[in-house]
């Protein structure tokens, strides 16, 4: 007498239901995310902070949170954060504009325009000024 034989089916049936695939699509996702950095750039290069700095800028792309490092000598120039007058003016339009002088200021940018001058008398009007858009 022969035996019976079977089949064996090697298909396995899993159930997932929307929770699972939610909770696995957020670990895909958490771990496959990208973290940006800011940039830090030395204004002017090599050169610092000093006269006609504003070509320095060309070809770069600035994000709000990126940070400028100011280079310079504290007993020759300065530098001061200022609105748009300030900037086309060559002065302190505001109170709320902020003056550093430690020759190697850290200053973050925000969203939109920034502007910066040397506010020592004369040295904004011979070009020391640098305006930059941060996207």
């Amino acid at each position: 007498m022969r035996g019976k034989q079977g089949r064996r089916s090697s298909a396995v049936v899993v159930g997932v239901g929307v929770g699972t695939i939610v909770v696995v699509l957020s670990l895909f996702f958490s771990c496959v995310s990208v973290t940006t950095e800011a940039a830090t750039y030395v204004v002017g290069g090599t050169s610092g902070w000093t006269y006609n700095v504003q070509s320095w800028t060309k070809g770069k792309k600035f994000k709000a949170g990126d940070v400028l490092v100011f280079k310079y000598d504290p007993s020759l120039h300065n530098v001061e954060v200022v609105d748009s007058n300030g900037y086309k003016g060559c002065s302190s339009s505001t109170s709320n504009s902020q003056a550093y002088a430690t020759g190697k200021d850290q200053l973050k940018l925000s969203k939109g325009p920034n502007y910066f001058i040397c506010s020592i008398p004369g040295h904004c009007d011979g070009g020391l000024k640098l305006s930059i858009n941060a996207s």
